[in-house]
């Protein structure tokens, strides 16, 4: 589905917002605890992407990858960012086993991409954990392109100053950091204030170039609205980015067109949140794109395919998607 070849092409196109989930039934040290609305999100996820439901008592980690890999290379990207996820910690660093959903340790991520030349290694790490530089290091060593918090679901404030050694590594480092803005109700969250993009002013004085992924935007009808607050801070700081993962969606995409506005849409990068599922019927219904146009994106069976058809047929341009490899981290 390539609309031109890579070598025909300036950049590579780059999804830079896609999830690695996996159960650690093979090993790897991650786990999945999935429970009421989350263990049935996680079911329907699957079952969009064509794996079946049963694939979360059985090696996860293995059909997942080989499956977004095909997704990958049938799909107009070149390649995916995949992320880790960290698990919850408190302020002082203690792991917290009892809270969260997920854990897909950075070996996974780091691992899989050597394997995958589709796949480029996003890391997780908690800025509170006593050995978090040591971590980032040995991620910085083997090709970590950024950085993924959550910090409304990991609990991380990243305001808080004990962490300035940690930004400025990062920094120094060129790893940018890829930061969960907004609602969230795919995983638990555990601080909801944790999500405002205002809380990014600390890393982004330290240096780090940051991207807001939502843009900020709420994800449910009673979250707050934190978009127009990350625009405001564009014109602060030009190293704040953002991502449009997930905006094409029922609760997501009401500031989708926004991005588009001159004064944005420079800053804007594509990114999928793959394996969140890809409707487009609110763009339809809202008439932002004609009803043929959204029949077309909506029955592209790669998940990966229909959301950038949907924001190409926006307005987006090509260039969301090559942006990110003149930011992330890329050794070649």
């Amino acid at each position: 589905m390539n609309e031109a070849p890579p070598d025909q092409r300036s950049a590579p196109r780059i999804d830079m917002h896609v999830h690695m989930v996996g159960n650690g039934v093979a090993g790897s040290g991650g786990w999945l605890r999935l429970k009421g609305w989350h263990r049935w999100l996680a079911g329907f996820m699957l079952r969009q992407l064509g794996v079946p439901a049963t694939a979360l008592e059985g090696d996860l980690e293995t059909i997942y990858a080989e499956h977004l890999g095909k997704l990958v290379r049938e799909s107009s990207m070149d390649a995916v960012v995949l992320l880790a996820h960290e698990r919850v910690h408190d302020p002082d660093g203690t792991p917290r086993e009892d809270l969260g959903s997920m854990f897909v340790p950075n070996d996974v991520v780091l691992r899989l991409a050597k394997r995958f030349p589709e796949f480029l290694p996003g890391v997780s790490i908690h800025p509170a954990r006593p050995d978090a530089l040591d971590e980032l290091e040995r991620c910085l060593e083997g090709g970590a392109v950024l950085m993924k918090c959550l910090p409304n679901c990991q609990n991380i404030d990243f305001s808080d100053r004990r962490y300035e050694a940690f930004w400025k590594r990062m920094a120094e480092a060129r790893l940018p950091l890829l930061a969960h803005t907004g609602g969230e109700h795919t995983v638990p969250v555990i601080n909801a204030a944790l999500a405002d993009p205002r809380l990014l002013r600390f890393p982004l004085e330290c240096g780090v170039t940051v991207i807001a992924a939502h843009c900020a935007t709420k994800s449910g009808a009673f979250d707050r609205d934190h978009f127009e607050a990350w625009v405001a801070m564009l014109r602060e700081f030009p190293n704040l980015y953002g991502d449009i993962s997930a905006m094409v969606s029922l609760n997501r995409c009401g500031h989708l067109r926004d991005c588009l506005r001159e004064e944005i849409l420079p800053r804007i990068l594509h990114g999928s949140d793959f394996p969140v599922p890809v409707f487009g019927h609110r763009m339809w219904l809202q008439g932002w794109i004609d009803r043929a146009t959204f029949h077309r994106c909506q029955s592209i069976r790669n998940s990966l395919e229909r959301d950038w058809q949907f924001k190409r047929a926006l307005g987006f341009p090509e260039e969301i998607a090559t942006r990110p490899g003149r930011l992330l981290r890329l050794r070649h």
